[in-house]
């Protein structure tokens, strides 16, 4: 059977629940459709610090649970169900998830995230949050005096790089290719930093370690030559891909694909609004996702009120 929706919210992370509680709270009835893989980028995470509220460190995946009960508590149907399309072109707007269910909703809110782009080897995952990790804001406070690797040679590499040099004792870049991608100002700022050093033309081939990450095994391009080397950590920085595929090129987005906005969460079509990771290409934390959530449902609370809807 159909649901028919004032409101209907793509996504399970940070976003996704604070659209929910917001939409809920102004009676909106929302249902939000979570995904298979529910909580979003925190399910991977261990210790989070940074997020208001938590004087001691909460585990990822609790302060995920912790959302979905609060978003509950308030009523809203949560689908585990991934979507597969929908039809922005009119209102209301049709919903399918992959198991065939649909919903039409007066207003939408797509916060379905971003995920970091890895290496895809066994022993990264393994070690996924016990040293490896994508995010040097995020985990960076735990490298204090450690020597750590990043992956990479665009900005995104040479910001997470420089940061990582206000904890770590030494960062070593490893790039596929013997120049930088990066913006001239950026690598500059990295090169002149004496903690930063640069291996080239190399790939990690293996993360080392049993339990937390002891060093990294890379591989010479050129040489196809093998070498190890201490490190407490290594960090991904070879970017990331929005989860936005399924949208089928309905809304505007830029040439990686991220949602592009009016500067608030509106989207290029009216009635669809943006919460997460899946606009933000700046910020990437769990407390801005929250933030455009919370603004993403009051801005469609508006625009519903504006339509007559509401």
């Amino acid at each position: 059977m159909e649901e028919n929706r004032k409101v209907v919210i793509i996504g399970s992370g940070a976003a996704g629940y604070t659209a929910a509680i917001y939409a809920a709270r102004a009676n909106l009835s929302p249902l939000l459709f979570g995904g298979v893989a529910m909580g979003g980028q925190l399910m991977i995470t261990s210790d989070v610090e940074n997020f208001p509220g938590f004087p001691e460190p909460v585990m990822g995946p609790e302060l995920m649970e912790r959302m979905m009960k609060q978003v509950q508590r308030l009523g809203v149907t949560i689908v585990p169900e991934l979507v597969k399309t929908v039809d922005l072109s009119k209102r209301p707007f049709f919903v399918e998830t992959t198991e065939g269910k649909t919903a039409r909703a007066e207003a939408l809110i797509v916060a379905t995230g971003a995920t970091a782009k890895w290496l895809d080897i066994p022993s990264e995952k393994r070690l996924m949050g016990k040293g490896v990790s994508a995010c040097a804001t995020c985990d960076g406070f735990f490298f204090k005096g450690k020597e750590v690797f990043v992956v990479g040679g665009g900005d995104t590499a040479m910001e997470e790089g420089t940061f990582l040099t206000k904890f770590a004792s030494k960062v070593t870049v490893v790039h596929r290719r013997d120049s930088l991608r990066a913006s001239k100002i950026m690598a500059e700022r990295a090169r002149k930093n004496p903690k930063v050093s640069f291996i080239w033309d190399s790939v990690v081939d293996e993360v080392l370690g049993d339990v937390k990450v002891t060093g990294v095994r890379l591989k010479n391009l050129k040489t196809g030559a093998k070498t190890d080397h201490a490190a407490g950590g290594l960090f991904m920085a070879i970017g990331h891909e929005p989860a936005t595929k399924f949208l089928g090129g309905q809304l505007k987005t830029d040439e990686a694909g991220y949602i592009v906005t009016d500067g608030r969460t509106r989207t290029s079509v009216e009635g669809v609004f943006s919460a997460g990771d899946c606009m933000d290409t700046r910020y990437r934390q769990a407390v801005t996702a929250a933030g455009t959530g919370c603004m993403a449902a009051l801005e469609a609370e508006r625009w519903l009120a504006e339509q007559g809807t509401h």
